[in-house]
């Protein structure tokens, strides 16, 4: 995997958090307020407005393997915390990955991470066209796809426009999207009945196998805890708040999915709920009768796609600009527009992201299926964020608070076995999929390195 990078390597990486003319040009910065906003509007997007429906297929046992979930990403964040404070440089888990094991690793987790971030913003896209076919009822492939495309490209022109529109348009859409999943899950309490539930083993496979399909989808609606880590760089006091952005963020999203999730099971019968495409809409339906209440979730969901679309759109740019300062992706990812935004990492994603839609509606479940092939390339940059942590734990290798190593050793520890959940809950075909496109990088490892000049054992 190489040697650990040298200390001159790693003062290099740390000062691509200062700013000035390589950072936040034309931009301006992300105070905590946004930078949580960053996170719970990346953590939500529409995938958990679609996500009860696929929850009742498999049973209530749904609920029990989202509340241990819950537990492990908020271990993951309090990680991802210590980690910013560590190494504050853009690209997050890639810049953790390269400072303690070395280039390639580095390589791999950026590459893992950039898999991710397109192919699971065609997921929300999937996700965001039952919500807007609430209204438009474009049913045929053609409009499906007309309305995934439009999802899209419009969070891609926005981030084209700077970092503080991005910014701006991802805080008012959280808000947008926090306050129906609470009225739901609040309100919802009161409607609730346990003939709604269904059985808590519906899938009609083991129990341990239910888990872990429950598990694999469930643990694709966390991705985005590393938000801010990824955008370091455009978080002003980086050190501080990349941390509590992390938790806070997850914790917020913890309490939404539990609540909002257990209302829409209690309040839709299990017949209807399995073969929803709009579960919340439904459920405020039920709750309150008729369909213009409906209609409102609906938007809502409409609101919170589009806003967990702008913020992936951000990192699907932010991950290859960081390894390309670093000579690890083509160089054209770290150059910067005037208005400080790395447009060639905007559009490739946006591009890449709009071919997966089309080729996903060739698929059964297009939903399921990105769901859980970005669950697995997901893990990797969590496995090696997770293995930094322990390295620089054990080794001393950073900076380590004695009196806090039993408690980052055991979060250290759960976000590791988090990470082996994800890849084992996403099934032998999304990991034989992923496996195969981080296999694909290697030839552009190869080739960027020889564009440096480096061959066989240089360094």
């Amino acid at each position: 995997m190489g040697e650990p990078v040298a200390p001159a390597r790693r003062a290099a990486a740390v000062r691509h958090v200062s700013g000035g003319a390589t950072g936040t040009r034309g931009g301006g910065r992300l105070g905590l307020p946004s930078a949580t906003a960053l996170v719970v509007g990346n953590i939500v997007g529409t995938g958990v407005f679609l996500l009860p429906a696929s929850l009742a297929s498999i049973g209530t046992l749904s609920l029990v393997v989202m509340a241990a979930v819950t537990l492990a990403a908020i271990a993951l964040a309090a990680v991802f915390g210590r980690l910013g404070a560590r190494v504050p440089a853009s690209g997050g888990p890639y810049a953790y990955a390269r400072d303690a094991f070395g280039e390639f690793t580095g390589f791999v987790t950026a590459w893992s991470f950039w898999l991710t971030a397109w192919a699971g913003n065609a997921g929300i896209a999937v996700a965001w066209v039952g919500y807007v076919n609430y209204f438009l009822h474009w049913d045929s492939t053609a409009g499906k796809i007309a309305i995934g495309l439009a999802g899209l490209w419009i969070p891609a022109l926005t981030n084209l426009a700077g970092v503080r529109s991005a910014g701006m348009f991802q805080l008012v859409t959280t808000v947008l999207k926090v306050v129906p999943l609470l009225f739901v899950g609040l309100v919802g309490v009161f409607f609730v009945s346990s003939a709604n539930f269904g059985p808590f083993n519906a899938s009609g496979d083991s129990t341990w196998s239910a888990v872990w399909l429950a598990a694999g989808l469930i643990l694709f609606i966390y991705s985005g805890v590393e938000s801010v880590s990824v955008v370091a760089e455009r978080i002003r006091e980086p050190v501080r708040n990349i941390g509590r952005a992390s938790v806070y963020g997850v914790l917020v999203c913890g309490l939404l999915y539990m609540l909002a999730t257990a209302a829409v099971f209690g309040t839709v019968p299990h017949h209807q709920l399995a073969t929803s495409t709009a579960p919340f809409a439904d459920a405020v339906d039920h709750m309150v009768g008729g369909s213009g209440w409906g209609g409102v979730m609906a938007a809502c969901a409409i609101v919170s796609g589009i806003g967990a679309l702008n913020g992936w759109t951000m990192l699907v740019a932010e991950m290859p600009m960081a390894a390309a300062r670093d000579g690890l992706f083509p160089s054209g990812f770290a150059t910067l527009s005037h208005r400080g935004v790395p447009v060639a990492g905007i559009v490739t994603g946006a591009g890449l992201s709009s071919l997966m839609l089309l080729s996903a509606h060739a698929s059964e479940n297009a939903f399921n299926t990105i769901l859980l092939f970005a669950s697995f390339t997901t893990a990797i940059p969590y496995f090696f964020s997770a293995a930094a942590q322990l390295y620089w734990l054990v080794t001393g290798g950073r900076s380590v608070h004695k009196g806090r190593m039993t408690k980052d050793l055991a979060m250290a520890s759960a976000a590791l076995l988090f990470a082996f959940a994800i890849v084992y809950g996403s099934g032998d075909r999304a990991v034989m999929l992923g496996v195969l496109t981080l296999l694909a990088g290697v030839p552009v490892y190869i080739w960027t390195r020889a564009r440096r000049g480096e061959f066989g054992g240089s360094t």
